[in-house]
């Protein structure tokens, strides 16, 4: 099989990847992975000994097999070594078959992709490749609803400015479409092959990685030099949706796609019963050697002194007369006869109660969610009895505590806050339920679904109020929204449900999004079609918590429209806004207490000459191949300063059903609830009291929200002394976390709220032990503005420190290091994938299930 072990080669680590298309005899030169793929872990050559190697690493195993080589020993052995060669044979049999049924199923798998067709350029023809077949550096053409065969870079499309969309599902579990577009200048090769046949492009990119976002690369082409991205790579695995054809150079093939490079092994989970069942193996076995070494000292003795005048009627059939001697083989002997005091069935019965478990788990109607039509899926059969022993509960707020399920609620604008208006009965007046329809070829059209509490709103679009018109066109204009159309009615295709809920609302205020392309902007604006031209995006990521847009309008103004957390965006504003940012914090805060997830929107108009100053050191740092990302920030910084308020959006997203009273019965059964959350701290804490995490009843709610490692250390000082005071915790507390447990609370409950800024130093070696003493001694711990590798790092500091079971449950990408970290990991099927789910122990569609289920 040609190449198929070149992914297999041990050779020097990538530092960059050099390719030219066209050239495989040049790329070859590399030792570049082929396309082929091997996710089984056997071959006929391999099962049985690495297979038995595995199973032999069961003390259980390992000692059944040691006996049966003592019982083919004719000196020493009294019984057949049928008799424990039938049921360990057994024993590994099945398992060996089970693990051999999961290989052969990944070789066909394997063999499926492997031989899935490709159409690859050649010689300046088309012809039909297996993926196998297909190298780096090759030209491949795609049509529509197929599968990309390996990460390429996009080349020219049937679609106007080089777009094409993907669909990418199996790597990330969205089935929302997602743009990409080629280079200006390789779109125009169009469909013809002789040209691409002879395109000599010179890629210089990373080395492969599994950053599924991220792609840093150069083309050089007829003298020129261009600046290559993510917007511009198709992954192996996303499939082709609207666009009737597309041609892509194939950068990473095979083993070092980013998708294979993702699908690396989970680490292996083992339960308390697996190692008390190796530690008891262990103490029976001792014991028996015990008992033996008993046997064989009084046989010695018996030997020695009354063994030898009935050696003519009982002669033993050895080689010696030696008493010490005797007694050793009856030591080997006696080892054999006893053997029955380890139960070889004990771990067979084991794993058949495990799959009976885990079956009834996927059986359970109780746990089958009818709207999604969702059972639960208990995803490993190894962990089930560890679902009764869980002492911490770490689990993500948005999808999972709540529904994901974005509704436009309230809003600030310009100082003055919308939304909540109620009749004369305390009842909410809904009184923008539009009737107006909308359709591609007019009119400004809105959902009837969609509602808000507030006429004033209304009245203020009607009379052209110039900051709720700005207001809601930013929101129109500063996103990577999609549109498509679905019966007749304009659908937005959002990879968050918070820009897909604020672009809707833009839409329903008269301020329609309608189209995008690479570098154009179509809105309806009071019923009249406006088209932006789109310079820039300033792309959103976890350090810079906001995202840019520069348009240029028709009159040929230059716009900064920016939208992000709001105690960020108040560290670019203008001098001038001082006013107007104490009244937005006021209304913020207000709706953060109402449980709303918040943003504020800033913008400023750019000068002509500054901007074209930037622009040259935004394309400096674009096409950088190192530290790029820092660059960029570097730059996107600089342009984002003294920007203008425009207000804040408040969007609302309501608790899943039962949450509240399953919250509620874990705390009465003594399990500690930690809500790792990148909200902000008024929001978490909301959602905290709505949720029964947080209650009035509490003595005291500590907030650990410093800047500096010092300030940390006292505000966890003072509150672990407040706590020690009021339930006389000891002093050895402080160097032991594990006495926490033991700590009687008595009717005091206390709860501890930390910022991410604050959890960086928290975790700190020098600063663990005292984050842990308060958290361990808090009914409810919320840590809010998280990272996701600080959740993982908070699972593991709880791992480390405390004899006790984690479960990990979660819904987002973000959540996968939490999940993978803890003991037990739940994946919610819900709003933002499926990747939870795939790296999880067992799934679900609602939090509270597993939770009624198993501990109630």
């Amino acid at each position: 099989m040609k190449d198929c072990l070149s992914c297999f080669r041990k050779k020097e680590e990538e530092v960059e990847r050099k390719i030219r298309t066209n050239d495989l005899e040049y790329n070859q030169q590399f030792g570049y992975a082929s396309n082929y793929i091997s996710t089984s872990k056997y071959n006929v050559f391999t099962f049985l000994p690495i297979n038995l190697f595995e199973q032999l690493q069961r003390v259980a195993n390992a000692y059944f097999v040691i006996l049966l080589i003592l019982q083919v020993i004719p000196a020493i052995s009294s019984l057949t070594p049928v008799t424990t060669a039938v049921p360990l044979v057994i024993v590994l049999s099945i398992t060996a078959l089970k693990d051999l049924v999961d290989d052969v199923r990944r070789h066909q798998s394997d063999n499926l992709v492997n031989n899935r067709k490709s159409q690859v350029l050649r010689n300046g023809r088309l012809t039909e490749e297996n993926w196998m077949n297909v190298q780096v550096g090759d030209i491949i053409r795609m049509e529509s609803d197929a599968f990309v065969a390996a990460d390429l870079l996009l080349l020219s499309t049937s679609e106007p400015h080089g777009l094409c969309y993907i669909e990418t599902a199996e790597l990330d579990g969205e089935t929302n479409l997602k743009c990409r577009q080629a280079l200006v200048e390789t779109a125009e090769l169009g469909d013809d092959n002789h040209s691409l046949g002879q395109f000599n492009g010179h890629i210089t990119c990373e080395p492969p990685n599994n950053k599924l976002d991220k792609y840093e690369g150069t083309l050089e082409w007829n003298g020129e030099k261009y600046s290559l991205c993510n917007d511009q790579i198709m992954l192996r695995g996303c499939v082709l949706r609207n666009t009737q054809w597309c041609y892509g150079v194939v950068v990473f093939a095979g083993q070092d796609t980013k998708l294979m490079m993702n699908s690396g092994q989970s680490r292996f989970k083992r339960t308390h019963i697996d190692q008390l069942m190796n530690v008891i193996v262990l103490w029976i076995f001792g014991f028996l050697v015990c008992m033996a070494l008993i046997c064989a000292i009084a046989c010695g003795v018996w030997e020695s002194y009354v063994g030898q005048y009935f050696r003519a009627y009982l002669p033993w059939e050895v080689f010696t007369n030696n008493p010490a001697e005797i007694a050793s083989l009856v030591f080997l002997s006696y080892i054999i006869i006893l053997n029955t005091v380890v139960p070889i069935s004990l771990y067979v019965s084991v794993e058949i109660i495990r799959m009976g478990h885990s079956l009834f788990i996927n059986w359970d109607s109780k746990m089958y969610y009818a709207p999604k039509r969702t059972p639960a899926k208990a995803r490993t059969t190894t962990l089930n009895e560890e679902l009764g022993q869980i002492e911490y509960v770490f689990s993500d707020k948005t999808g999972t505590l709540t529904q994901n399920i974005m509704a436009f609620n309230k809003c600030s604008i310009n100082g003055k806050q919308y939304g909540d208006v109620y009749d004369r009965d305390g009842n909410p007046m809904d009184i923008t339920e539009f009737t107006k329809k909308v359709d591609f070829s007019g009119n400004v059209y809105s959902d009837k679904s969609f509602t808000f509490y507030d006429q004033t709103l209304l009245d203020d679009i009607s009379k052209g109020d110039e900051n709720v018109t700005n207001f809601f066109r930013l929101l129109a204009l500063c996103h990577t929204v999609m549109p498509e159309e679905k019966n007749g009615l304009l659908d937005y295709q959002a990879q968050s449900p918070d820009e897909g809920a604020l672009v809707s609302a833009a839409k329903n205020f008269g301020i329609v999004f309608l189209a995008r392309t690479p570098n154009t902007i179509t809105i309806k604006d009071q019923d009249k079609e406006v088209t932006y031209e789109l310079l820039h995006i300033l792309d959103f990521n976890n350090v810079r918590k906001r995202m840019s847009v520069i348009v240029r309008t028709t009159e040929g103004k230059l716009l900064l429209l920016c939208k992000g957390a709001d105690s960020i965006i108040y560290e670019h504003l203008s001098q001038n806004c001082t006013d107007l940012q104490t009244v937005t914090t006021e209304h913020l805060n207000k709706f953060a207490c109402d449980g709303l997830r918040t943003l504020c929107l800033a913008s400023k108009e750019l000068d002509p000459n500054y901007y074209e100053e930037w622009k040259s050191r935004h394309h400096e740092a674009s096409t950088s191949l190192e530290d790029r990302d820092e660059k960029l920030d570097v730059v996107y910084e600089e342009i984002e300063q003294d920007m203008m308020l425009l207000g804040a959006t408040a969007i609302e997203d309501k608790l899943q059903d039962g949450v509240p009273d399953t919250i509620a019965n874990l705390a009465d059964a003594n399990m500690k609830i930690w809500v790792l959350t990148g909200d902000k701290q008024e929001t978490a804490i909301n959602i905290g009291y709505s949720c029964n995490m947080l209650t009035d009843e509490m003595e005291d709610v500590f907030i650990v929200g410093a800047h500096s490692k010092e300030e940390v250390r006292v505000e966890l000082a003072n509150a672990f002394k407040k706590i020690k005071d009021m339930v006389g915790c000891r002093d050895v507390m402080i160097k032991d976390p594990r006495a926490t447990s033991m700590v009687d609370m008595g009717d005091k409950e206390f709860a501890l709220v930390i910022n991410g800024h604050s959890l960086v130093y928290a975790l700190e070696k020098e600063m663990e032990i005292e984050f842990l003493n308060v958290a361990s001694l808090s009914k409810a711990v919320i840590c809010c503005r998280v990272t996701p590798l600080q959740k993982a790092l908070v699972v593991e500091l709880v791992k480390k420190h405390k004899q006790a079971v984690t479960l990990a449950i979660g819904d987002g990408a973000n959540d996968v290091s939490m999940i993978k970290a803890a003991h037990i990991g739940v994946g919610i099927s819900g709003q933002e994938g499926m990747q939870a789910v795939l790296a999880s122990d067992f799934s679900f569609a609602q939090f509270r299930y597993p939770f009624i289920k198993f501990y109630m």
